[in-house]
């Protein structure tokens, strides 16, 4: 796979830093993310399948990989360990992401978490049969301010949450 990278990015996380994934291409959130990750001095890697206009520091990458069905959500859910946070609103990708250890919230803040994920990969389901027979048609709400207030809201407390379970795990090298 040949990556495109604006930052050289690290071989492998260390796994006992935290770190946030982005599924960038339509994360309405970015910018947000930035400031949070820059706060706590977070490595943030955008994860797209062009390019990204985006100004960005020294501890974020952006990745640009193929136009093939799912390859970001691949180098994403490839390179997820428990120090992992990911932003998606890719219902599917997120089961992944849980199921590999790590954390995941959508862009309206909402966590995905082991009690909830089945019941979201279901409802995906249950929307896709409807709009497939005309029953619901498709245009999204406008992201709101209330979101992007709730997603830092959500990601703070992952990123609290996350610290707390890794330094609990934490174990000195011999």
């Amino acid at each position: 796979m040949n990556d495109l990278t604006e930052n050289p990015v690290p071989n492998v996380p260390d796994p006992g830093t935290i770190h946030l994934i982005v599924d960038a291409d339509a994360c309405p959130v970015k910018s947000e993310i930035l400031v949070i990750g820059a706060r706590h001095a977070l490595a943030v890697f955008l994860v797209s399948n062009q390019w990204l206009r985006l100004d960005v520091g020294a501890n974020v990458h952006k990745i640009v990989v193929g136009d093939g069905f799912d390859e970001a959500d691949n180098w994403i859910a490839d390179r997820t360990s428990e120090a992992s946070i990911v932003v998606t609103a890719d219902i599917l990708l997120a089961e992944r992401v849980l199921k590999a250890g790590g954390a995941a919230i959508g862009p309206d803040g909402r966590p995905f978490t082991a009690q909830n994920i089945a019941s979201a990969v279901a409802m995906r389901e249950l929307n896709s049969q409807l709009r497939a027979m005309g029953e619901i048609s498709g245009m999204n709400k406008p992201f709101s301010g209330r979101q992007r207030s709730d997603f830092k809201v959500g990601l703070e407390t992952l990123i609290q949450q996350r610290k707390r379970m890794l330094s609990a795990t934490w174990r000195p090298r011999s």
